[in-house]
């Protein structure tokens, strides 16, 4: 198995960050042929979903998570800015980790999806993601 840390920088504000350029780089560098590549969010208030971006989708997805877990006072996990108890939940509802087939090298995604980074967490700017690649 070929595994590496990667960091990303999401910024203040929540984000549905693609990390296809990161994935392809992961891939060659890993010299992957066939196999499977196990994509993983060591944080507590992130997660993982695979959407069309660039269209408004990415967009729409972060929308529909105000609507699902506004932030407001309803939180008991309270510390943090206003509302960040909500960044708690993402994970519950938006997976930490995912698998995706490889093939000949590539990531076996379909032509209009991308694995992306979710984060409503605007009082960490910077994520790990951990990509393993393994082989058939």
């Amino acid at each position: 198995m070929h595994s590496e840390l990667i960091e990303i920088r999401t910024g203040t504000s929540e984000v549905v960050r693609d990390l296809g350029s990161e994935i392809d780089a992961f891939l060659r560098s890993a010299l992957a042929g066939d196999g499977l590549l196990n994509i993983w969010v060591p944080h507590a208030t992130a997660g993982l979903a695979i959407i069309e971006t660039g269209a408004g989708s990415d967009d729409d997805l972060l929308a529909t998570l105000r609507d699902l877990l506004p932030a407001d006072d309803r939180w008991r996990h309270r510390h943090g800015s206003h509302g960040h108890g909500r960044d708690h939940v993402l994970p519950a509802i938006i997976a930490p980790s995912m698998m995706v087939p490889v093939l000949g090298g590539q990531a076996a995604l379909g032509t209009w999806q991308s694995v992306c980074l979710v984060d409503t967490n605007v009082d960490n700017p910077v994520r790990t993601v951990r990509l393993s690649f393994l082989p058939h």
